[in-house]
């Protein structure tokens, strides 16, 4: 049998006589304490809780009776007091605790029902300082902890969705709890406050601008539980930070089947990427397999962006994740479900393109309501083993950087505008990352190789294959401008990118072998610009 402290056993099976509910959210609490009420529990509350379940005629008693105090400081003080937690941590079993509570009156309370004052809706919404600092919780953390940690004796709720499983347990078996509900709960609340402490810290970092602070906490709530992970043998579980950012954690599920760990994966990857153009400056598709682009392209016509980005690379683009920066009109949608495709994700979609991807039952259609700001700051994190990496999302945008052209020959406008085409897309590309593009269309990508020659001499070939494949005279690399997401080691990688007909280079600079490189464009009357900024991508 377990123990608590001192030895004592854990009873399995505890009587709820005494709850106390007080709750931000109030979903289901005047339901909550009807039924509660009606088995013979007795009632205690706070505040605008105590209000609306006394608005429903029910008799509940306010906390501030039993502790003999009144709520004071705006409700800040009004839990916080010993009445309340030694009723939440006394160890029934234990003659010492239970002495102590016959001498200070204090009353056993076996149900906690807490939840928290919505500290992250309210930063969410943009609150100024001093609100969103007024909605950090205090007493409710206090009593979800102290009562989580008697979970021996005492059942703790946080979530307003626990509620039907809660009553059905007590109705079921004489108004007691066991001891593994009692467990289950008090794991969810220990989550729960977990995940309320990190969200808050993380904005006091931000705000703050603390950009390594000594103790990091990522918290989640479970949004759904995925059937697995990135293969069939690992489980999984989609965890939402309550980051307002447009994308996928955010979008509204229109139709489709539930969405895979890879699937999610993808759709940021995609989404990511094409909220790098403003929908302002035009439409803009971006289609992406397993996290990497394999096209990407803007047109005049939400239609030809999505044709000239397929056009890329049509093979790959079979199961791929699309991404539009515009509303997905009815035109685009008629040509997406030609082909076989996994995710749709746009701002929004009109009713026609609904009822057109409707044709197509395990199609995912997302939407958004809007695109996330590449230049907006945010962290991104990973695991490794014993220790988790965090760091700025790289916000950098090509439009804010003073590009310095390193040749004899400066660019054309024209190849301007494809260098920078090109260096967003390789923002978002796995390194070693090359991307040759052409008015506004990617031509050829080379993503995640160990060299940036193979790199640049698969996006080549992948040029050549989407020109068979397109029935076109040559590959779209011949004129193009050419990316590089680091600086060339050496001038062998720009002789690939050259030897495949671009004419135009942007690269961050910053090697050694600078000037050879330099001298290799020179040679072949090639344009250079140089970023100062790099893009790795792991």
């Amino acid at each position: 049998m377990a123990v608590a402290s001192k030895n004592t056993p854990i009873p399995n099976k505890v009587k709820i006589r005494t709850a106390l509910l007080s709750v931000s959210d109030k979903t289901g609490i005047v339901e909550l304490a009807r039924a509660l009420s009606g088995m013979g529990v007795r009632l205690l509350s706070t505040g605008g809780t105590h209000k609306a379940i006394t608005a429903a005629g029910l008799s509940v008693t306010d906390v501030s009776q039993i502790t003999g105090f009144p709520e004071i400081m705006d409700g800040r003080v009004k839990t916080l007091h010993p009445t309340v937690h030694g009723g939440l941590l006394a160890i029934r079993d234990d003659a010492e605790h239970m002495a102590a509570m016959a001498e200070h009156g204090i009353e056993a309370i076996d149900l906690a029902v807490i939840n928290l004052y919505p500290f992250e809706e309210v930063r969410a919404a943009g609150g100024d300082y001093p609100t969103t600092v007024e909605n950090i919780d205090i007493g409710g953390p206090a009593m979800i902890r102290a009562s989580a940690k008697n979970h021996a004796y005492v059942t703790t709720l946080t979530d307003p969705s626990d509620y039907d499983a809660l009553l059905q347990a007590l109705a079921t078996d004489d108004c007691h709890t066991t001891y593994a509900l009692r467990q289950n709960f008090a794991a969810k609340a220990f989550a729960r406050t977990a995940a309320y402490d990190a969200i808050i810290s993380n904005w006091f970092a931000e705000v703050l601008s603390i950009e390594t602070p000594a103790y990091r906490a990522i918290g989640g709530a479970l949004k759904e539980k995925m059937r697995y992970g990135e293969n069939p043998h690992q489980n999984a579980g989609f965890y939402v930070t309550g980051d307002q950012r447009p994308g996928v954690a955010t979008a509204t599920l229109l139709q489709g089947k539930q969405l895979s760990f890879n699937n999610i994966n993808d759709t940021d990857a995609a989404f990511e990427l094409v909220s790098e153009f403003l929908p302002e400056n035009g439409p803009a598709c971006a289609i992406i397999k397993h996290a990497n682009p394999c096209g990407v392209a803007t047109g005049e016509s939400l239609v030809a962006a999505y044709q000239r980005a397929l056009a890329c690379d049509p093979v790959s683009a079979f199961g791929g994740v699309l991404a539009f920066n515009q509303m997905l009109d009815a035109e685009t949608a008629e040509e997406i479900v030609k082909l076989f495709t996994e995710v749709i994700i746009a701002p929004d979609a009109s009713d026609e393109a609904r009822a057109i991807i409707g044709r197509k039952a395990n199609l995912r259609l997302l939407i958004t309501g809007a695109l996330p700001d590449p230049r907006a700051a945010g962290i991104t994190a990973r695991t490794v083993s014993g220790g988790l990496l965090v760091q700025s999302r790289d916000n950098v945008v090509v439009e804010d950087l003073e590009l310095t052209v390193v040749t004899k020959r400066a660019p054309t406008a024209a190849e301007l505008e494809d260098m920078k085409f090109a260096f967003k897309i390789a923002k978002h590309v796995k390194s070693n990352a090359v991307i040759y593009a052409k008015d506004g269309q990617t031509a050829g990508i080379g993503a995640g190789q160990m060299s940036r020659v193979d790199s640049a001499r698969i996006a080549a070939m992948k040029a050549e294959d989407a020109a068979k494949a397109m029935g076109l005279a040559q590959p779209l690399t011949r004129g193009s401008a050419v990316a590089s997401e680091a600086f060339y080691p050496f001038a062998d990688g720009l002789l690939a990118s050259i030897s495949a007909g671009a004419t135009a280079v942007i690269q961050p600079g910053g090697s050694m072998r600078d000037a050879e490189v330099i001298a290799a464009a020179d040679e072949h009357g090639v344009a250079m610009v140089f970023t100062g900024v790099r893009h790795f991508r792991h």
